[in-house]
């Protein structure tokens, strides 16, 4: 080998170790950094106002974290647009695990369908973690309502087309959603009518100013047992705990029916997966504790976790269930 040679075989073999040296300075502390999670205050973000159901969920959770990972684990609440605008605020953060969206249906499955234009994109914008809990549904009447049972409702609704009406919490709630699913089931037409919360459209259904509608477990439990509604059928895949007696839709001739205001939480993207995958059994570990479960189930709420991928999975799955509900329903909140 020449002199020249040797002198360029030196230089490549110095500039080779030289790059080797930089790389692996660039990447141990990275994965220092991961390992080390978390050093500082956890935010989640609440796109609702406080007290809520996804916000009782949070705090809930929130609270069990702060213990097990042994930093502050905050919750701000962030209402607006829809859920738009928290869903940004996360979207829009640093990938480093320390903010996060305690997300539901309504942010991922309903509002691309919904709305024409986001100021998020629920697909390329978040890391699913876990999902944590859900919220079941059942289908309420006023006592006087003529109707007893799902089957004489629809048998009703296909007698008198656009006469029946029910309530929701406001246009593009859970709340409608469910009822507009087993219309497209059942297909059949009523009449929505929309308020502003559940707490003002059930006083209406109690009063009898509007016959039936969805409602979550929670809500309807002391309605219920005090003989001010009476229950049709529950959304849920299977029968509630509270009310066993109580047929599903499944089970009342719509099998596969289910409706339910599932919670979860997400960081933004690209935000490293030793952190996802350490929140995500943190948060699994939390639901899984028999003090949190007690205080979920109290709150009408089940919890549920999961792997970051499965949870990624059933978004997917729930952005196309109701986007179907929401074209053929006619929808629309822009």
């Amino acid at each position: 080998m020449t002199t020249k040679a040797k002198l360029l075989q030196n230089k490549f073999t110095v500039a080779f170790a030289t790059f080797g040296a930089l790389a692996l300075a660039l990447l141990l502390p990275i994965r220092s950094w991961a390992d080390e999670y978390p050093s500082r205050t956890i935010k989640v973000i609440v796109p609702f106002e406080p007290g809520g159901g996804t916000d009782l969920l949070a705090r809930i959770i929130g609270e069990k974290l702060s213990e097990s990972l042994h930093q502050p684990v905050i919750i701000e609440n962030r209402p607006g647009a829809g859920t738009q605008i928290g869903a940004e605020l996360v979207a829009r953060a640093n990938p480093d695990g320390y903010t996060l969206l305690s997300t539901s249906l309504t942010t991922f499955a309903f509002n691309p369908s919904l709305y024409n234009k986001l100021s998020y994109d629920p697909a390329k914008d978040f890391a699913p973690i876990s999902l944590t809990g859900r919220f079941a549904f059942l289908l309420v009447a006023n006592p006087a309502f003529p109707a007893n049972s799902l089957d004489q409702l629809i048998a009703m609704a296909k007698a008198t087309p656009d006469k029946i009406a029910f309530a929701s919490a406001g246009p593009g709630s859970p709340h409608q959603m469910a009822m507009e699913l087993l219309l497209n089931r059942a297909g059949v037409q009523m009449v929505h009518v929309p308020y502003k919360g559940a707490s003002p459209a059930l006083k209406d259904v109690i009063a009898g100013q509007v016959p039936v509608m969805m409602l979550d477990v929670a809500t309807a439990r002391e309605p219920i047992k005090a003989g001010l509604l009476k229950v049709l059928a529950s959304a849920s895949s299977e029968r509630s705990g509270e009310f066993p007696n109580v047929p599903t839709i499944a089970e009342s001739g719509f099998p596969g029916y289910e409706a339910s205001a599932w919670q979860g939480i997400v960081a933004p993207a690209k935000t490293p997966n030793g952190i996802v995958e350490k929140l995500s059994a943190q948060i699994g570990a939390a639901l899984a504790d028999a003090t949190i479960k007690q205080k979920l189930q109290t709150a009408g709420i089940e919890p549920i976790q999961s792997t970051p991928e499965s949870f990624a999975t059933y978004m997917q799955s729930e952005m196309q269930k109701w986007r179907d509900v929401i074209k053929a329903a006619n929808i629309s909140l822009n």
